[in-house]
């Protein structure tokens, strides 16, 4: 901005049109006019000058004015006012100029309120005699409360007087001020006053004026192309903020209101993930169907300060027009109360964090058809307050996430392209998180390369101020259980089995249950479907946003400077130094160690003596399922045990290095977990242990162990792993374990008989032992649900298992079977030597899951089951002829409605081409009705699909866009219709396995960009792991693989070209990747409306 330190003295009686000049210069420029006396409000004119992305804001931001002018009228009213008049009418910028500029008596009046709350931008231009008005000081005072509260942009125009005088309130403003406090209420005079001082310490224009300063011409040049500059950038982000992945749940708010029975709606969601723009958009595109109207932000912050009844009555102000002052604590009968039920109004309460403001505020005496749309991060509070439906706010997806980002870190809707991997880090980082994209974008602009790769680094070590303090609400309103339940969870439990995570929080804390409920009401943590961090099986598991998992740690950082007097531990440096130093002390409740990240440290027996309060342990190795380490980090000292606090309610230790449990107390034990440990025993068996609170053991992998211990205390024990245990000859006595359900033996080669365990089991895993023989008494276990006998080397199989009503899965290898289960979901019926699979499975309806790899003598499937979801026949080397049922599959649902499909047809050499076709025709109309059912299911799981097969020659008539190389770029058909569409893709590739090595698993994937005209283009990829469970397989020669997943759904916004790059890679046994050369491509596109 230009500035000016002339020594020239200020001289009122010296105008130079300034105000005439500026506005001359205006009418220039590409904005229209809008005079209020002549109420010139028409988007159409706007959109005939504007830019796109200015008069797409202004429609959905209805907003009247883009500057509101402030200026004392007895200064200029008679040299440029009329200039200025004339100018305005000429020229395109819609700004609001109070003609009459009379002195309003004790209140600012509404119109020129409403004027600068319709503004995006003042100016106050500050004359001589300015602080002289009373309605200037008003204008000034409301003007910048706007600025503190809703960013309203501000621009001081200090016209022939000193900065300095404004700001210190010196000189002829002095003068003005001490007049006012003669005639004025102190406490109004002292808001002006302090308003006044804040403009003055604004950077704006100081024009003097005389023969020393440039000439005003000069100044209005910048001042014209700085608002330009500042009202472009504003409506361009304020629009792109808007419509960045929030019109479809605009649309069904919109649809809400239009309801009749929906009074109150509620919108739910954490802090940060655009509760407050969604209802702001809503509000902008209905208030003016409704008599009245009041959006009242911030309302928990403004009760903390200014109090209920305050609020109340100023509400009540806005609503009824009329000054309100309730002097009691609620409303009452009367004639306050009769007015409201006359109005149809719309009203937003925006954070809300307590049901009782909705009667404190009356809200239930709205007249017939109003609207109440409450903002909340607690959803009981919307079901306390009544609203009669609660919408979920969802986070952004990555492309929109993208956009919003590039919007404010560089003012673009896509990044610059040195830049997309890091956008890309911290679009991940945010996880939708409209918040955490606008507050990294508005850091990063126009920072370096450097300065971004550096701000990656901060990510997980560092909490964003700006992110935290908006979070950090939410946990200040938490009780003290709520609160140590969510610092355990951020620090400990984060992806855990939410059971688990119950069971064991339970033990710490009385209430846990209900805290953990009250957390997912709060949006502070989430239940998803997923595989827990140690754990190879699909459960529900307690989630946490990053941001909050990191808000959550920097709490517990900040209780001490000393690391060894928090709470809570997680970072490996910290932990090893208080392992290594002995540091441990009674404030310690918890260690979380990655030994990964750490070296080899010698354990004292005596290290945990200290930590009596310690009530869970976790030493991991991260990655521990791809590679395997050949050394322990944590080693034994010459003790044989080491000393535990009885605390302990979760004892997680990988490769535990001493022999015994023997020195530990395990009465308030809820997980006991020692994968890789070096124990001979847990405790001495001549010793009793109270192991009533024991819900699981997992000893998997502990070589030494040669016996488990009495477990008859054992009485809530629910699962019992011993996998791996090969000096394990023999397991205890557990008729007496009521709750005791899943036994796994898995690798345990000394077991040789079917163990004896009582009727309720329903999990019973014997893979790779050394039992031969499924006896007759099986016919007993009638709760059986799973029996897992693979490479066990079962010489023969008891008719009787045909009696397991309950029994859905059998997993068999190496072994004849004549008899199966009643009603099996899942059959592992690998390299069975005889043609039985093929008819014998066909009776089974329901049957979802079939493994019959190396059945080398199959050699036809007819008619597989319509529920078939998962097939592997790889190396089935006789398989000639598949075909499946005609039944309509998107009729059938599965038992468990997965939306997953994988066939695996690996070098089925002999496969004829009609079975090549059946199985190739049954993939696409699969892809036709998973794509309809999500469609019609939109909150259903992303649906996917796998099928592999031999060959290299894609049909054409299937995939009518094809490339011999492993890229693709193709030309949509154009959108005739007016209403929506979408794309739907679908891949297939041909791979080429020259060398025939085993892989521990293939992934195919690919990016697609689809381009829009003007240059709008957006990004998506997705991958697909294609090997079958439970094996290592090995292709051999070329192989097809036809792919398909829900990223590949996309909304058609008037893309004419796709670009597609695929890849498929193997990991080979130590985790290494290695690519693997994709032949050629293809893909078919088809258009849903």
């Amino acid at each position: 901005m230009a500035t000016s330190s002339s020594s020239s003295s200020p001289q009122r009686d010296t105008c130079l049109n300034f105000i005439t000049h500026l506005l001359e210069t205006l009418k220039h420029t590409i904005m229209n006019i809008f005079f209020h006396e002549q109420d010139l409000e028409d988007a159409e004119q706007l959109s005939q000058a504007l830019p796109q992305t200015i008069v797409s804001s202004y429609s959905s931001r209805q907003l009247k004015h883009q500057v509101f002018l402030s200026f004392r009228g007895e200064d200029t009213r008679l040299n440029f006012t009329a200039h200025l008049l004339k100018a305005l009418k000429d020229t395109g910028m819609n700004v609001f100029f109070d003609e009459e500029n009379l002195e309003k008596g004790e209140q600012l009046s509404s119109a020129l309120s409403q004027a600068i709350a319709a503004s995006n931008l003042s100016i106050i231009v500050l004359s001589v005699d300015y602080a002289s008005s009373k309605s200037c000081l008003a204008e000034v005072s409301d003007i910048m409360d706007r600025k503190d509260t809703q960013g309203h942009i501000v621009l001081p125009i200090f016209y022939h007087v000193d900065p300095s005088n404004v700001r210190n309130i010196g000189g002829s403003f002095k003068t003005s001020f001490e007049d006012h406090e003669l005639k004025r209420p102190i406490d109004e005079v002292k808001r002006w006053k302090a308003a006044f001082v804040k403009v003055g310490k604004l950077k704006g224009w100081h024009i003097i004026g005389g023969k020393f300063d440039r000439p005003e011409t000069e100044y209005i040049k910048d001042i014209v192309e700085y608002v330009i500059k500042k009202l472009m950038n504003n409506y361009f982000r304020n629009a792109s903020e808007e419509l960045v992945g929030i019109d479809d749940q605009k649309k069904m708010i919109l649809g809400l209101i239009e309801q009749e029975d929906t009074r109150i709606i509620g919108l739910w969601g954490m802090g940060g993930i655009g509760k407050t723009t969604l209802a702001d958009v809503v509000y902008k595109e209905v208030s003016q169907k409704f008599e009245d109207s009041c959006f009242l932000h911030n309302v928990s912050e403004k009760i903390e300060k200014q109090g209920m009844e305050s609020l109340r009555d100023d509400f009540l102000t806005e609503l009824l027009k009329q000054e309100i002052h309730i002097r009691t604590p609620s409303i009452g009968q009367g004639f306050i109360q009769e007015r409201l039920n006359n109005k149809k109004v719309i009203v937003v309460l925006d954070d809300v964090n307590d049901s009782d403001l909705m009667n404190d505020l009356g809200v239930q005496y709205f007249g017939e058809g109003s609207k109440i749309i409450i903002a909340s991060r607690d959803k009981q509070v919307l079901k306390n307050g009544g609203a009669n439906k609660i919408h979920e706010v969802v986070k952004l997806n990555e492309n929109d996430s993208l956009q919003l980002f590039s919007i404010f870190a560089f003012r673009q809707l896509n990044p610059a392209i040195d830049f997309l991997n890091l956008s890309c880090k911290f679009v991940r980082y945010a996880q939708g998180s409209p918040l955490a994209l606008k507050v990294f974008g508005s850091r990063l602009y126009t920072k370096s390369k450097r300065d971004w790769e550096s701000e990656v680094d901060k990510l997980k070590e560092y909490a964003q101020p700006k992110i935290s303090q908006i979070l950090k609400r939410s946990f200040d309103g938490l009780d003290e259980l709520e609160k140590n339940v969510f610092l355990d969870i951020a620090c400990f439990f984060k992806n855990e089995s939410k059971e688990d995570a119950e069971e064991i929080l339970s033990r710490c804390f009385r209430g846990a249950v209900s805290g953990i409920s009250n957390l997912l009401d709060k949006c502070l943590i989430d239940i998803i479907t997923a595989v827990p961090f140690f754990s190879i099986d699909y459960c529900e598991c307690i989630s946490m946003h990053d941001m909050l998992e990191e808000m959550g740690k920097d709490i517990v950082r900040q209780e001490a400077k000393e690391l060894w007097k928090h709470s809570r531990l997680w970072n490996p440096k910290d932990v090893y130094q208080v392992l290594r130093y002995n540091k441990g002390t009674d404030l310690i409740q918890g260690l979380k160690l990655d030994m990964s990240q750490i070296d080899n440290l010698q354990l004292c027996p005596t290290v945990f003596d200290n930590m009596y309060n310690l009530r869970v342990i976790l030493f991991y190795f991260s990655g521990r399922f791809w590679k395997k380490y050949s050394e322990k980090k944590l080693l034994a000292d010459q003790a044989d045990s080491v000393s535990l606090p009885d605390e302990l309610r979760y004892l997680f230790w990988d490769y535990y290095p001493f022999k015994s449990l023997s020195s530990f107390n395990p009465i308030n034990l809820v997980v006991l977990k020692l994968p890789h440990g070096d124990m001979e025993f847990l405790w001495n068996e001549d010793g009793y242990q109270n192991l009533v609170n024991l819900r699981e053991i997992d000893l998997t992998q502990c070589k030494n162990l040669r016996k488990i211990p009495n477990l008859s205390s054992a009485i809530n024990l629910k699962s019992l792993c011993c996998n791996g245990c090969e000096s394990l000859v023999e397991h205890p006595c557990l008729d007496h374990l009521a709750y005791l359900k899943m036994l796994e033996l898995e690798g345990c080669h000394n077991l040789k008989k079917f163990p004896e365990v009582p009727n309720h089991f329903s999990i019973l895993e014997l893979d790779e032992t050394g039992i031969e023989e499924v006896p007759d008494s099986v016919e007993h276990l009638t709760r059986l649900e799973q029996l897992c006998l693979r490479k066990s080397g079962v010489k023969k199989v008891s008719s009787n298992i045909s009696k397991l009503g309950l029994l859905r899965s059998l997993y068999l290898s190496h072994c004849p079977i004549t008899e199966f289960p009643k009603n099996p979901s899942e059959l592992y019926l690998s390299e069975t030597q005889t043609e039985f699979p093929g008819n014998s499975i066909l009776k089974f309806k329901s049957l979802e899951f079939l493994h019959i790899d190396h059945c080398i003598n199959l050699k036809f499937l007819s008619e597989l089951p319509p529920y078939l979801r998962y097939l592997v026949a790889h190396d089935c080397t006789s398989l000639e002829k598949v075909s499946f049922t005609n039944q309509n599959l998107y009729e059938l649902e599965s038992s468990d409605d997965s939306h997953e499909f994988f066939m695996l047809f690996s070098n089925c050499f002999n496969l004829n081409q009609d079975s090549i076709n059946n199985i190739e025709a049954n993939a696409m109309i699969k892809i036709g009705s998973l794509v309809k059912k999500w469609e019609k299911e939109s909150d259903c799981d992303p649906p996917s699909l796998v099928c592999c097969f031999p060959g290299n020659e894609i049909s054409a008539n299937t995939f009518e866009y094809q490339s011999m190389s492993s890229s693709l770029i193709l030309r949509l058909s154009p959108n005739g219709c007016s209403g929506r569409r979408y794309l739907v893709f679908i891949i297939c590739l041909v791979a080429d396995f020259a060398h025939g090595h085993k892989y521990e698993d293939l992934i195919c994937s690919f990016e697609c960009q689809l381009t829009a005209t003007g240059g709008h283009y957006e990004k998506f990829k997705s991958e697909w792991f294609c090997s079958p469970e439970f094996e290592l397989v090995r292709y051999i020669g070329d192989h097809m693989f036809i792919l398909f997943s829900g990223a590949m759904v996309k909304n058609d916004t008037g893309y004419q070209e796709a670009s597609f790059e695929f890849h498929i890679k193997k990991l080979d046994l130590s985790g290494e990747e290695e690519p693997i050369k994709v032949e050629k491509c293809g893909v078919h596109v088809y258009y849903v409306a």
